[in-house]
């Protein structure tokens, strides 16, 4: 069974992860918000049949990365918009899901890195920023339950301010580093040094730091708990249904410039 992509007037939305820690709060934010109708919470063992069942035309994707191609794959096939806030959605993984969306040009996928609209803001500014600086290092700091690391809002962040550096003409930061046996520098992501932290009582934290002669900017974006992204994670909803095909990185629907 096949839906059309068209958007009804209260956009109908099944959460897969319902029961997780992003899951949860999205259930609840779905739920408070009058113009969404929430029809389906799957868990793990939960057939994704179970969505077309439901009726509903959005999917909310907060699994893990195993799971997700398959989940994002199975929604597009049957005409539904998604929008994904799990990671590891590397770019072979997204240029699968572009070639898959080539025959499904009605169905628009959002992949989130972040859903922080405080977050994403963050990010856009250092890329600013960063072609205006010698040297720019980044530091996320989580919880010790994350599986992944760097942060996808960390790649995403570096990968933006290595766009930004290019286009102004910029190299790789100055690093003399010549010997570094256990990885003191960090990971080297599109050029930048990325730094994870994994300490209990983080939530989810970031800083870009930025220097030049004489001075240094610190751009930091503190998450306390998962309401903050829930904003992003409506906004997302609301808008994945007009912009057909893939949009990677919440700032793909914020006006950004």
């Amino acid at each position: 069974m096949t839906f059309s992509a068209e958007t009804p007037s209260r956009p109908r939305v099944a959460i897969l992860g319902a029961s997780g820690k992003m899951g949860r709060p999205a259930v609840e934010a779905v739920e408070s918000a009058a113009d969404l109708e929430l029809v389906a919470q799957l868990g793990s063992s939960d057939p994704l049949e179970t969505i077309l069942e439901a009726g509903a035309t959005h999917v909310l994707d907060l699994t893990v990365p195993d799971a997700s191609p398959q989940n994002v794959a199975f929604a597009v096939e049957h005409g539904l918009h998604v929008v994904v806030g799990t990671s590891g959605w590397s770019d072979d993984r997204r240029a699968v899901l572009s070639r898959q969306l080539d025959s499904h040009p009605q169905v628009g996928v959002l992949i989130a890195p972040n859903f922080s609209v405080g977050s994403v803001l963050a990010s856009a500014f250092a890329a600013q920023a960063a072609r205006y600086f010698e040297s720019v290092e980044i530091v996320e700091m989580h919880h010790p339950d994350k599986v992944d690391a760097p942060s996808g809002t960390a790649v995403r962040t570096a990968g933006l301010i290595a766009a930004s550096r290019a286009e102004a003409g910029l190299g790789s930061s100055p690093d003399a580093t010549t010997h570094d046996p256990d990885g003191a520098r960090g990971a080297l992501v599109d050029g930048v040094r990325v730094h994870a932290v994994r300490l209990r009582g983080l939530v989810a934290h970031q800083e870009v730091m930025l220097g030049g002669p004489g001075e240094q900017l610190v751009i930091r974006h503190d998450a306390f708990d998962r309401g903050a992204y829930m904003p992003g994670v409506l906004l997302g909803l609301r808008t994945v249904a007009s912009r057909p095909g893939l949009t990677y990185g919440l700032d793909g629907y914020l006006d950004l410039g």
